[in-house]
């Protein structure tokens, strides 16, 4: 075990320009890995969250609509607001339907704009009937909306759906980003890992020859190999470990959180299995390259 640390610390002294590189760049790399895996956690996060809150509104028409629908001048008629709800009603993949009448849209209309030049603008006749629509699944939103689309009284479907895939869509592309970027650097980190193993392989490679003539295994000559690629690893994955809880702490936590409180964020036992992803990457990156560069040398 001493010749093995010994070995070890010899190659590591010797080659210290090419280990700090390979810290710093599995350091960045590993960094941007684990923002990639918050990323990809608050997106989820976010969407059963708000997805669970969404509601589908159906609005009628009134004497002011307009649409294929609805009859200039005339409000949505009983007989066709009791064929919407038993519509919506009958469908299984509504679970609660609220009829909101005229003067409750008017009481929350003068609620969101008190105090502004809008209010006052409208009156009780103006406002729109609507049905306010929970779903059994908000994934499965597309047959409600088909079915009352085109119904005579109805004049809109509105589902917030469209406006959140959108937001998610683009969260979506800035989430494979950051992966894409953190698997480039992680490959440049292995290219670096497995040169520098080579080389120090390379200057020890008489060595190697003469201790695989006396009979040493291939796992005895590769130890020292193998530690000094996983100390550099590791130091990495703890350097990037401290970068995502820096992150964590001061943009989340004590930034985001405290100006977004609508929205769920991300919190510590996130954070903690994207720091158990990026100490298992790190790893891996000093493991498989260095099997891969010594293998040559351990052939005699």
């Amino acid at each position: 075990m001493r010749y093995t640390l010994s070995e070890t610390w010899s190659g590591i002294k010797s080659n210290i320009s090419m280990t700090i590189a390979v810290i710093v760049t599995m350091w960045v790399s590993l960094s941007l890995f684990g923002a990639g895996l918050l990323a990809y956690q608050q997106v989820e996060l976010m969407k059963g969250g708000w997805y669970d809150k969404i509601e589908i509104s159906v609005f009628l028409c009134n004497a002011d609509s307009t649409g294929d629908n609805c009859t200039p001048g005339e409000d949505v008629t009983e007989d066709e607001k009791a064929a919407i709800e038993q519509t919506l009603r009958e469908n299984p993949e509504v679970a609660e339907v609220h009829h909101e009448t005229k003067e409750e849209a008017f009481e929350e209309f003068q609620k969101a704009f008190a105090g502004t030049s809008m209010e006052g603008t409208v009156t009780v006749e103006q406002m729109q009937e609507s049905y306010r629509i929970k779903l059994v699944d908000p994934e499965q939103y597309e047959g409600v909306v088909s079915a009352v689309v085109g119904m005579p009284g109805v004049q809109a479907v509105q589902d917030l759906r469209e406006v959140l895939d959108r937001l998610f869509e683009w969260l979506g592309l800035l989430q494979w980003g950051t992966v894409i970027a953190s698997a480039l650097l992680l490959l440049a980190a292995s290219l670096q890992i497995a040169n520098t193993i080579r080389m120090a392989a390379f200057a020890r490679r008489r060595e190697i020859g003469i201790m695989r003539l006396v009979g040493a295994s291939n796992f005895y000559i590769m130890l020292p190999f193998l530690l000094e690629a996983l100390i550099s690893a590791l130091i990495g994955a703890a350097l990037a470990c401290g970068t995502l809880a820096l992150g964590m702490q001061f943009l989340i936590r004590q930034k985001a959180q405290v100006l977004i409180q609508a929205s769920p964020w991300i919190g510590w036992q996130h954070a903690g299995l994207a720091m158990g992803g990026v100490a298992i990457v790190a790893i891996a990156l000093a493991i498989i390259p260095t099997l891969v560069a010594t293998r040559r040398y351990l052939r005699v």
